[in-house]
């Protein structure tokens, strides 16, 4: 189960990091640095012990999960066996050989939706946990660039070479933990994955338009039941 959080974590705030400098800015930054804010986010400690508290709320999901994948590898094995069997014949039966591949295909697609079905709800506290986290990352990545004095800070995958003392991956943890250091893994009814983003976002829209000469207010935003989540 641990290996499902770190590969969820790799995901976080990749959608939610805007660009905080201006590309003019590149040519005069005078400290630069890198920090991976994937990495950040997975050793936070909002997302290591929210982790901890999901693998023991839904322990009975996971378990089952679990349980029941490998009964249904077994099956599949079961059919993948029956397809070799058909393949090595000569000649081989065309129509009885492409049976047995379908059935293969099928019974996969069964079980990923049906484990898919088990699992939704693991998988939707983890997006919780994660847009929690992903809607403070800036605020942390700020932070940290001020407390290193860093003027233009990049993604380690947009550098050809650095010195290992430019990375402030372990700063931004720091202020992560600092501004965000816990989150909770109650998901409200009618949430969807994102959802925390987007409604970010969209704030920070409203607030550019709203700064603007002339502009007039935005129109309040809807009120009502957000729909359940099915």
């Amino acid at each position: 189960m641990k290996n499902i959080f770190v590969a969820s974590a790799l995901a976080v705030a990749t959608l939610s990091v805007s660009p905080i400098m201006a590309a003019p800015a590149i040519a005069q930054a005078k400290a630069v640095a890198v920090a991976d804010v994937r990495v950040a986010a997975a050793r936070s400690n909002a997302f290591s012990v929210a982790s901890q508290q999901i693998e023991t709320t839904y322990k009975a999901q996971i378990d089952q999960q679990q349980s029941r994948g490998q009964t249904l590898q077994a099956e599949i094995n079961v059919l993948i066996a029956k397809y070799n069997e058909e393949a090595k014949k000569t000649p081989q039966n065309q129509a009885t050989l492409q049976a047995a591949a379908k059935a293969v295909q099928d019974k996969r697609q069964a079980a990923q939706a049906e484990l898919g079905q088990i699992g939704r709800p693991i998988e939707l506290a983890i997006a919780y946990v994660e847009d929690q986290i992903s809607v403070r990352m800036n605020e942390a990545i700020r932070a940290a660039m001020t407390a290193k004095k860093i003027d233009l800070l990049l993604n380690p995958d947009a550098v050809l070479a650095r010195e290992n003392n430019v990375d402030i991956t372990d700063a931004v943890v720091t202020e992560l933990n600092r501004i965000l250091p816990n989150v909770s893994i109650a998901v409200p009814a009618g949430y969807q994955p994102g959802q925390l983003v987007q409604q970010r976002n969209q704030q920070l829209m409203d607030a550019a338009r709203a700064a603007q000469p002339g502009a007039t207010p935005a129109a309040p935003a809807p009120t009502g039941t957000a729909p359940t989540t099915r």
